[in-house]
């Protein structure tokens, strides 16, 4: 071997470890994308989105409303928080009924479903007696109850055709009897144009259209071939011509889409110009809870058909971007709560709710932004209006029903325990066991030690 100059052997180097590559880094995007797809398919995630979203939805409107009504309450020579209270006590009475329908059996509500269908049709019915029925803005759809209330019983016919239109073609898919179109469209489609018939009576375009809706979602999910779908549709659709054809309102109503002046040519399109400006004048995140100017006799209807547009104007496009992500992960919510049941009326009546509250939400924002005519319908669970509020936070609880009902959400609630105070060992038998939460010593302590 040789040797270095100072006599000693050469140092022998030690080889190089090869270098081996660590685990590549995970795309944080697709870490996240995946644990909200695991977050979603938990079994209660419908059940807390529908509860949650809808509570969220309607605190908001209790603000909004308080907020948009001032003016029009002081205008009127009444306390400015009038219109606010009478919201909050259907507020109040609309969370019993929510409470009241989540924990209902499945079968108690189909049970209901034939009175509340001949309920509604006896008040829709009662509204066109002289004397009884009540016009506002020229819709004659309201009952006068006493003192400053009123209801309006069309409100009530879309809960009904929802649940009753659930129960029949449930009951007829049991007997197999949807693959024969005579059995899909009778008796549902002449029931709906029964209620459409006494709504349109009054003359309400916009509570008709959600019917429609409702229908066309019904045999929808109950499977309708496409030319039996197409041809109710099309029959639909040529009535609402005529109707809008015959009614100079409702001409004038369509020559307002896209208007940015408030007076087009002989055509008055003030509501719907200012309800743009309104939103314009928001921008990000808006001038201030409570700081409208276009609630100050510029608006009308600013704390009911036009509330987003003062949400606008408040909030800002984060505001009215949350109110949009909360409808949407309510109508996604009831989407799933259908999808993944086994039982046929739980499936029509969940996407009943769902087709119900997702339509008129779309009708209302849409007539705001500009993008469809102005139909005169609330935004559900945020406009002010008792009448309308109370069916929805009973559909509502429907939907909140229904999501309790899947297996897996059922077991899921029946495996959650109170932590604290929960007795491990049920009845008397055996001493009591208290879950007290305590770590246990690890050596055993003395009998003198307390």
């Amino acid at each position: 071997m040789p040797s270095s100059r100072t006599g000693r052997p050469p140092v022998q180097r030690a080889a190089r470890r090869p270098v081996v590559p660590g685990p590549p880094r995970e795309n944080p995007l697709r870490t996240l994308h995946a644990r909200a797809r695991r977050a979603w398919d938990r079994p209660l995630t419908a059940y807390y989105v529908i509860l949650g979203g809808s509570a969220l939805i309607t605190v908001l409107g209790l603000v909004m409303v308080y907020s948009a009504s001032q003016i029009t309450a002081l205008q009127m020579s009444l306390p400015g928080s009038y219109f606010f209270r009478k919201q909050l006590l259907a507020a109040v009475i609309g969370a019993v009924l929510l409470l009241v329908a989540s924990r209902m059996p499945v079968k108690l509500h189909r049970a209901l479903a034939y009175p509340i269908l001949a309920g509604a049709v006896f008040l829709m019915a009662l509204v066109q007696v002289p004397g009884i029925g009540v016009a506002v803005n020229g819709n004659q759809n309201w009952i006068a109850l006493g003192g400053s209330f009123q209801l309006q019983p069309s409100e009530f016919g879309k809960l009904a055709l929802v649940l009753w239109g659930a129960d029949l073609l449930a009951r007829k898919q049991d007997k197999r009897l949807l693959a024969q179109w005579k059995h899909m469209l009778v008796p549902l489609v002449p029931a709906a144009f029964m209620l459409l018939g006494l709504i349109m009576l009054g003359g309400d375009m916009g509570t008709a259209i959600i019917l429609s809706a409702i229908l066309f979602g019904l045999l929808w999910l109950a499977g309708a071939p496409t030319r039996l779908f197409v041809g109710v549709l099309s029959v639909a659709a040529l009535i609402g011509a005529v109707l809008i054809r015959t009614s100079p309102n409702r001409m004038a109503r369509l020559a307002c889409l896209g208007a940015t002046e408030p007076q087009t040519g002989p055509v008055d399109c003030w509501q719907a110009v200012h309800g743009i400006y309104a939103l314009a004048s928001g921008g990000i995140f808006g001038s201030g809870l409570g700081a409208s100017v276009e609630k100050w006799g510029q608006l009308p209807e600013a704390h009911t058909d036009f509330i987003f547009a003062v949400t606008g104007e408040e909030l800002g496009l984060a505001g009215t971007l949350s109110v949009l992500a909360l409808f949407a992960a309510l109508g996604y919510a009831g989407i799933r709560v259908a999808g993944r049941t086994e039982d046929p009326f739980v499936r029509y009546a969940a996407g009943g709710v769902t087709t119900w509250i997702t339509a008129q939400a779309v009708i209302n924002i849409g007539a705001v932004l500009g993008l469809l005519p102005i139909a005169g319908v609330p935004l559900p669970l945020f406009s002010y209006g008792g009448s309308a509020l109370l069916p929805t936070m009973f559909a509502i609880g429907l939907l909140i029903a229904f999501a309790r009902e899947d297996p897996a959400a059922r077991m899921a609630l029946a495996m959650r325990q109170p932590r604290f105070g929960k007795k491990r060992n049920g009845g008397s038998q055996g001493p009591r066991r208290w879950n007290t939460m305590r770590r246990r010593a690890p050596v055993a302590r003395s009998s003198g030690e307390r």
